[in-house]
């Protein structure tokens, strides 16, 4: 397959702070590629001097073929950008909204029938601020696809939207590469690389951690299986730490969640026997790409 992104020993910092570190990918043609981690991790930054709208500070970069500073104004004729801090203003009827961003576009496609692909043909007279939420990330996504993008960055594209909009809305990713199109999908949301993905990029505190297939990343890191229960009031978990197969132990909400490999239900049923404590939910969990993460840091991703 072609290569359409190759980035190399990128590096980024502000000040003291570094929040990219000597990191490399390759990106082929018409994948889904995800980039994940907790906020602050470096993944926007990273993305941001793909697209060339910070400049690395050692490293290199070719989208496309070209290079995103030097060739920055060809190269964005042929990307398409969905930022996460993206807005509009509020009385910009949708309409406009696509009226007007097509005008910086030397070659676009007509923007009447993306109304009607991404669900928007009959709000095309409200006002920005009169959108919901899921009506306004389709018209960035709109806005992103009007010069017909061979690349496509979506940068947190679900955060805020509820669970419905959310699924409508890794649909409509889905549909983008469908079309033929290169997708990088920047998220904090592992169910959301872990659906969408062909491959995904795991970046921790601005280095590149694990990257594979989803399936590969669960099954190759051995990230193994979870037994979750709800607590009891007064018990250690991290005694739990001890029994043999556990790597970690965490406790979410009003749950503990123990992660490791083997017969680990069985292991963790004796203990908590041994502390006189049989919890009627006490249940086997498959791995998925939050448990890597765990495995791989030691961490929950949202801690």
């Amino acid at each position: 397959m072609k290569t359409v992104i190759e980035v190399s020993h990128l590096r980024k910092t502000y000040g003291v702070t570094v929040a990219v570190e000597d990191i490399s990918f390759a990106v082929q043609q018409g994948e889904i590629f995800g980039i994940v981690g907790p906020n602050g991790a470096g993944k926007t930054t990273a993305v941001e001097s793909i697209m060339g709208l910070r400049k690395p500070d050692s490293g290199t970069v070719r989208v496309l073929g070209l290079d995103p500073q030097a060739e920055a104004d060809d190269l964005r004729q042929r990307l398409g950008i969905q930022l996460q801090e993206a807005n509009l203003p509020d009385y910009l009827k949708v309409w406009e909204a696509l009226d007007l961003f097509a005008a910086f576009y030397r070659r676009t496609v007509p923007w009447e029938p993306l109304l009607e692909q991404w669900g928007l043909a009959d709000k095309r007279n409200t006002s920005f601020k009169n959108l919901s939420g899921g009506q306004k990330q389709r018209l960035f996504i709109a806005l992103a696809l009007l010069n017909d993008p061979e690349v496509v960055f979506l940068d947190e594209l679900t955060t805020g939207l509820d669970p419905q909009a959310r699924r409508a809305t890794w649909e409509m990713v889905s549909a983008i590469r469908d079309q033929g199109k290169t997708v990088i999908l920047v998220t904090h949301f592992m169910d959301e690389a872990e659906e969408l993905a062909d491959r995904v990029a795991i970046i921790d505190q601005g280095r590149l951690v694990a990257l594979d297939t989803p399936q590969a990343l669960i099954e190759g890191l051995q990230a193994g299986s979870s037994v979750r229960f709800s607590g009891v009031n007064g018990f250690n978990a991290d005694l739990l730490r001890d029994v043999e197969g556990v790597t970690a132990v965490a406790r979410v909400n009003q749950h503990i969640i123990v992660h490791g490999n083997g017969p680990l239900l069985a292991r963790v049923a004796v203990a908590l026997a041994q502390h006189d404590i049989t919890p009627t939910d006490l249940h086997v969990e498959q791995a998925n790409l939050e448990d890597v993460f765990l495995a791989l840091t030691g961490r929950k991703i949202r801690e």
